[in-house]
């Protein structure tokens, strides 16, 4: 993925990783559309940088998602790149369903069927474009589980193997595949994260983002140094204590 020149729609950023990437791209010289379901927080981002571009969208609506993307490609004929951002993480008990069921389904649909739906409303377009790239999401905790969050570890592992796959697909394509592999970073994604010390400081963990598209634009997987410990536990063979020291380190995990 180049890293300027781009026309670039983020699903999932009027606040967290989302809207701090979205501005980091946009001083890259990139022309930036923030999409999210909060109108007063796409007003604000409107108001407080009238050069990024706004639209409605949630991403656990087929219909939203068709909208949105109509309104998109209208307004930018030349978008490129789709970041499937959007996504919740929430803390279930699986002892009983009544504990994890409605929250396991809402979050599957919000970090499966959402970057599938999102993909399936632009991936013509995008294949149309002489140079495209999907930039998926996915979480260190694909490779290592917090065991408070089955759900999200789950989805998140779905992600990666979706990326992997539709990366064969599309090789006869110009659309890459680059998947974005967040660790624990401070934001709001679970109570008390924004302030958590196992997280990385979103500003810190955005520029190096930003840092690696730069250096390595045929990148397939963008992992900042922090989440090389979970990402590489079963590849170094020390899976077992990658697993007890994340759960026993952070305080969602006790």
């Amino acid at each position: 993925m180049n890293i300027s020149g781009n026309t670039i729609f983020i699903p999932g950023s009027t606040s967290g990783i989302g809207l701090a990437l979205a501005l980091e791209l946009r001083a890259k010289g990139n022309t930036v559309i923030v999409g999210g379901r909060r109108t007063d927080l796409l007003e604000q981002i409107a108001a407080e940088h009238p050069d990024i571009d706004t639209v409605a969208i949630d991403t656990t609506s087929a219909a939203s998602i068709e909208a949105a993307a109509k309104e998109v490609l209208a307004k930018h004929p030349d978008l490129n790149v789709l970041v499937t951002m959007a996504g919740i993480m929430r803390i279930e008990d699986w002892h009983k369903p009544e504990s994890f069921l409605a929250s396991a389904e809402a979050v599957l649909t919000t970090n499966v069927l959402g970057p599938v739906r999102l993909i399936a409303a632009f991936i013509e377009h995008l294949q149309a474009q002489p140079d495209a790239t999907i930039v998926t999401v996915s979480s260190g905790l694909a490779f290592a589980p917090l065991k408070v969050t089955p759900s999200y570890n789950a989805s998140k592992a779905a992600i990666h193997m979706l990326s992997e796959s539709i990366r064969l697909q599309l090789a006869d394509t110009t659309v890459k595949i680059v998947e974005l592999e967040p660790p624990a970073v401070r934001t709001a994604l679970l109570p008390g994260q924004e302030t958590s010390e196992y997280g990385v400081p979103l500003d810190e963990f955005v520029a190096e983002v930003v840092a690696l598209l730069e250096s390595q634009p045929d990148a397939k997987e963008i992992q900042v140094e922090r989440v090389k410990f979970l990402r590489y536990g079963e590849a170094r063979g020390d899976y077992d204590q990658v697993v007890a020291t994340l759960n026993a380190s952070d305080p969602h995990g006790k």
